[in-house]
């Protein structure tokens, strides 16, 4: 057998297949420029391997026909959108200032609804206990879909509280990506599944652990419970958020428990998840539900989301845009801030403008090229003004934007260009200077278990962290 032979042949496929990926990236597949040649570059100098590289993490998802909404609840909600964009915000009062943001978040096709009770959870301890009450306390339906799901203390104890209430006869539907969530396993699910629950993964391989989409994947969190109380934010469930990693030490996070209207509009976008991981379409969720519980607070909120299959980066251009509303002060938390130049220069204008904007990030690493491409991009805030604080206690994974002390935003989005392009991510924006205060004095609290980042510390530091940096700047548009 003449091996030679054979391994030209396989050079020459491997070849032809670059080159159709560099035509298919160029003509054919939406994408950012800086993408588009950080793409060019990697199979132009990794002919082989960078091929690989992208069939894991490169290929573009079709948009047509991916979210299927049956006909009834899409000309509803497409009159309720029509309905809301021909009401004027009265001047003088609190929304009337970010009717421009709120309508901007409609062509996203996100409703602006309301909350009756919102609670802030920031502690893994509290999130949890406060969420598995809520489940044990479950009469109808549960829709609970995470990330990441691990089958560890803690996840035994969540999926235990979901596998009862199937026994008890409430409907119970667990979602959860295939990526983020690997290790989960069918036999896992067998008798919860026998006793009438359902479960399914998003974009599952049938090669198992080897998934050759990396990339889209479902970032979301969220959990609706009886149409009445839904959570909203950034924790996903395993023992290192509740602190009990010792790589990571405490974990500090944020989510949102939220009752009211508000509720309806994470289930829609559950049920649109839910309907998309399955090969058949299925009929949404008609249970009845019991009468919601009388209101304690009106706040103004929208549930925005975006992915691989939008139209636009409609997150990226929410919290452009909520930047650019600033008059005071803008506070940032994020685990990755590895903003794109349009996110950069929002910044830098708020600065230029007077705005205080103070950013936090972590102090160790979860993902050593990220972390360093965020290092680079707090680095150049710096030269303009900001504030950077990295949290020096734990892990800070919180997602959260708060504009001054007036709106505020709190999900699952990341700074960086997977969560602005790739992943499917969830955000909710309130508008009510209450949350938002609170919020803001989160983040001040966090201030004193953190480090200021000074322009002399950033200067001085190491050649061999600057080296990091600038592999990693090349990097950031496919990071």
């Amino acid at each position: 057998m003449d091996y030679t032979l054979i391994l030209k042949i396989l050079l020459y496929v491997v070849l032809i297949a670059n080159f159709a990926a560099a035509i298919a990236i160029l003509f054919f597949e939406r994408r950012d420029v800086s993408a588009t040649w950080a793409w060019l570059m990697i199979l132009l100098f990794l002919p082989v391997i960078g091929f690989l590289i992208y069939l894991l993490f490169g290929r573009s998802l079709k948009q047509d026909s991916f979210y299927h909404v049956p006909e009834d609840r899409r000309l509803a909600r497409e009159q309720d959108l029509t309905e809301q964009a021909a009401e004027a915000i009265p001047p003088n009062t609190p929304l009337y200032p970010y009717r421009k943001l709120i309508q901007a978040n409609r062509s996203s096709g996100a409703l602006l609804t309301e909350a009756t009770v919102v609670r802030s959870l920031f502690d893994g301890h509290q999130k949890f206990d406060t969420l598995l009450a809520d489940i044990k306390s479950a009469q109808v339906e549960i829709n609970i879909q995470y990330f990441i799901l691990k089958r560890d203390p803690l996840g035994d104890r969540l999926l235990n509280a979901l596998f009862e209430q199937a026994k008890r006869g409430v409907k119970v539907r667990i979602l959860y990506d295939a990526v983020g969530s690997w290790k989960l396993k069918a036999k896992d699910f067998a008798s919860f599944k026998q006793d009438g629950g359902e479960v399914r993964s998003f974009f599952s391989s049938p090669l198992g652990i080897f998934n050759l989409r990396i990339n889209n994947r479902n970032h979301r969190k969220l959990c609706t419970i009886d149409r009445q109380i839904g959570y909203i934010g950034g924790f996903n469930v395993g023992s290192e958020y509740l602190g009990e990693d010792e790589q990571f030490g405490y974990w500090r996070d944020t989510h949102l428990r939220v009752l009211g209207p508000v509720v309806e509009e994470l289930e829609f976008h559950f049920e649109q998840d839910w309907d998309a991981a399955s090969n058949e379409r299925t009929d949404w969720s008609t249970a009845p539900i019991p009468p919601h519980a009388a209101a304690t607070d009106h706040v103004p909120v929208q549930i925005v989301t975006s992915g691989p299959t939008s139209e636009t980066e409609y997150l990226k251009n929410m919290l452009i845009q909520m930047i650019h509303s600033a008059e005071k002060s803008v506070y940032i938390q994020s685990p990755y801030f590895i903003p794109d130049a349009s996110f950069m220069d929002a910044c830098q204008i708020a600065l230029a403008s007077g705005v205080s904007l103070k950013i936090m990030i972590p102090n160790q690493p979860d993902h050593p090229f990220v972390y360093w491409a965020t290092y680079a991009a707090v680095g150049e805030l710096i030269q303009h003004g900001a504030e950077v604080y990295t949290y020096e206690i734990g892990f800070m994974h919180a997602k959260t934007i708060v504009v001054d002390g007036k709106i505020a935003s709190v999900g699952t989005t990341n700074i960086d260009a997977r969560s602005f392009r790739l992943n499917f991510e969830m955000n909710a924006i309130l508008y009510d200077a209450a949350i938002a205060e609170e919020l803001e004095l989160l983040f001040l609290s966090d201030v004193a278990d953190s480090a200021l980042l000074t322009r002399e510390k950033y200067a001085a530091r190491p050649r061999m962290i600057r080296f990091k940096e600038s592999i990693s700047r090349l990097l950031s548009p496919i990071l």
